[in-house]
Parts: C-alpha cells; structure tokens; sequence
C-alpha cells in the first residue's frame, strides 16, 4: 500500500510531497526576483505589529518596490549559486526583503522614512546593481536624489536652454513692437 499514500502523507523524510513542490516553487518564484531586482534590502521586521508591517508594504508599493517576508533556508536556496549568494549572512532571524526592479533608490528611501517613525525595523544589509552593499552604503542611498528626481533635474537642464532663448526672442520682440508702436503715435500725432 505503500505506493499509495493520500495526499500530504508523508514521504519518509519528514516532508510532504505536496510541500516540497511548493518549496522548490517558492525558491524559483525568489531567484527570479531576485535576479531580476535592481535594488534588494533584506530587514529584520521583529517587534513590528501587523498593522506596521502592512503600512510599510503599503509604502512600498506606492514606490514599486515589492516587500515579502521570507523563511530563510527558501531565501539561500534562491540566491545559491548567483552573483547575489553573499547576501546569505543576512538570512538569519525574521527576515523581510525588499525588491525593486525599476528604481535602485527607492527602496532605501522609503526604509529611511518608515524607519525614523517605526524604529523597531531594522536594516542586515543589500544588493545593488551588482553589489552586495552595507548598512551604511544603504543608509547612503537613502539619501540620493530618486530616479524620478534625476529625470525631472535631467528635463529641467535641458529645456534651460530653450528657455532662455524664447525669453531673450520674445524680448526682443516686444522692444521691436513697442519702438513701431511709438513711431506710429508718433506719425499719428503730427498728422
């Protein structure tokens, strides 16, 4: 009867058929987030309350970046054999990760934020681009402009340019018909 088991019996090795397939699942649903993040920050949540953990998902994703407790062991499997494996250190206690596939900055800005309100949340440490990063260096990026602020500064240096000079042209023009203006107040008086 061995051959068969009902479903979620167990396999001989302690686990379930069942949540080995959602393990591996969970691993590769992780590893391609993860490979595919600009910026990840991994944090520790503890002492955070539901509802501050919900706030913070909250703010999260009014700056695209998706945050996801995960269970540790999932969390090195998914990072095994990638650029990003150092980052197993900080995979010990409650761990939160935070992912950002867009804007390498945003995730860091909005910890800083959460943070200086919910000190309870705490940094381990991050990859950028790349690199794993330090507490510090993701302190560091809290402080840069956005990437939306870059674009906007970006916008704003390029179009100084035609500014100034539809400012200087439209001067100009507006001397030229002010001087016919006077000339003909002037022709119309002597007439």
């Amino acid at each position: 009867m061995k051959g068969n088991r009902p479903a979620g019996a167990h396999n001989g090795c302690g686990e379930t058929a069942l949540n080995r397939t959602e393990k591996e699942r969970e691993v590769e649903v992780l590893r391609q987030k993860f490979l595919s993040a600009k910026a990840l920050i991994i944090t520790d949540y503890r002492g955070l309350s539901v509802a501050e953990l919900s706030e913070l998902r909250r703010d999260f994703r009014q700056e695209g970046t998706e945050y996801r407790v995960v269970k540790n062991t999932l969390a090195k499997r998914a990072l095994a054999g990638t650029n990003m494996e150092s980052l197993g250190v900080y995979l010990a206690g409650p761990s939160g990760v935070a992912i950002n596939e867009k804007d390498p900055i945003a995730p860091a800005k909005t910890l800083n934020k959460f943070m200086k309100v919910n000190t309870k949340l705490t940094i381990k440490g991050g990859f950028l681009e790349g690199k794993t990063i330090s507490l510090d260096e993701v302190k560091a990026l809290a402080y840069l402009p956005s990437r939306n602020e870059m674009i906007a500064t970006l916008l704003g240096t390029l179009q100084a340019p035609q500014t100034g000079l539809v400012t200087v042209l439209s001067g100009i023009l507006r001397k030229f018909l002010a001087t016919l203006e006077a000339i003909r107040a002037a022709k119309s008086h002597k007439s």
